[in-house]
């Protein structure tokens, strides 16, 4: 599953915790050494030039800066030191907003703009220790599975049939559309437990025709997800075996999960079940429910079964 970690790890991560947090860090280096080294300047430029206390305030608030710097370019706990900036931010402002009041003229002018560039700072600040914060406990509640079946079709027609977008709503059953918006990049429709609808956009980022294909979703998603379809010649010349590697996010985590069983679609079943349908839609052309193969597992669902007969064509 080497190939799908290192596609969704980033994605569950997000862009954020490898680059903001990190620009912040340099952002608390350089403001850290400028403080320390050269107060007097610093001073002058933020208005607070007539203050002796700044003499003393400046290195402290420098220190502060340094310690936030290493522990947000170590990359360890990133959201932790984010929210330090931010506590560290609310501190700043409400020094200046003191020496606002207490200044007048060109001194005034620029207490007031370092009182913006230090309100525009937070701002970024609470962004990136939100984000962090939730990419966390993405991590945190990621399910992963593996499964095969095999099909007496070709590598070929395996991933011909699947390579199509539009196809995957005719046997995925928590599906209600993909629509293909280019070669690449497709959107998602999905029904959530308890009825809710779920929609996200994906990419394909590795297509290796007639042997896989690796997905991920993009950016901003609310179900973070990726995975890989391989199309691997079956013993014997029995066909392919088709095997679906697969890790997402769901939006409610553990209680979320816990809600989806109690309504018979338990990830790893439902993926087992979409791949049996899928075995029938390339072997026979088309789904047929039997009481031998319920469309769910919980007996709400077995219960709603009818005898054996193939799907209507707005389902298929």
């Amino acid at each position: 599953m080497s190939r799908v970690d290192t596609v969704l790890l980033p994605e569950l991560d997000g862009p954020v915790p490898a680059t903001l947090p990190r620009a912040l860090g340099l952002l608390s280096l350089a403001l850290g050494v400028g403080a320390l080294a050269a107060p007097g300047p610093v001073a002058r430029m933020t208005g607070v030039d007539d203050s002796p206390a700044a003499r003393s305030v400046l290195p402290a608030i420098g220190l502060r800066e340094l310690g936030s710097a290493a522990g947000l370019l170590s990359g360890r706990r990133p959201a932790g030191w984010a929210w330090s900036r931010v506590a560290g931010d609310a501190m700043d402002l409400a020094v200046l907003g003191r020496a606002l009041a207490d200044r007048a003229g060109d001194r005034r002018r620029r207490v007031a703009l370092t009182t913006l560039a230090i309100a525009g700072i937070t701002a970024v600040d609470v962004l990136a220790a939100v984000r962090t914060g939730r990419a966390r406990r993405a991590r945190a509640r990621v399910i992963q599975m593996e499964i095969a079946v095999t099909v007496n079709r070709s590598p070929a027609e395996a991933y011909r049939f699947w390579r199509d977008m539009e196809n995957l709503p005719r046997f995925m059953a928590h599906l209600e559309s993909v629509r293909a918006d280019d070669l690449r990049r497709s959107h998602w429709i999905a029904r959530g437990p308890a009825g809710h609808r779920v929609e996200w956009d994906a990419e394909i980022i590795d297509d290796q025709p007639n042997k896989s294909i690796t997905w991920r979703s993009l950016p901003g998603s609310r179900v973070p997800n990726a995975g890989r379809v391989r199309f691997v010649p079956a013993p014997g010349d029995r066909g392919t075996e088709v095997r679906v590697e697969l890790r997402y996010a769901p939006p409610a985590g553990a209680l979320g999960r816990a809600v989806a069983k109690l309504f018979g679609e338990e990830p790893e079943q439902q993926v087992r079940d979409d791949l049996r349908r899928f075995k029938q839609v390339l072997e026979t052309g088309e789904v047929v429910r039997s009481e031998g193969s319920p469309n769910g597992i919980s007996v709400r669902q077995q219960a709603m079964q009818r005898p054996a007969q193939p799907l209507p064509p707005s389902r298929r």
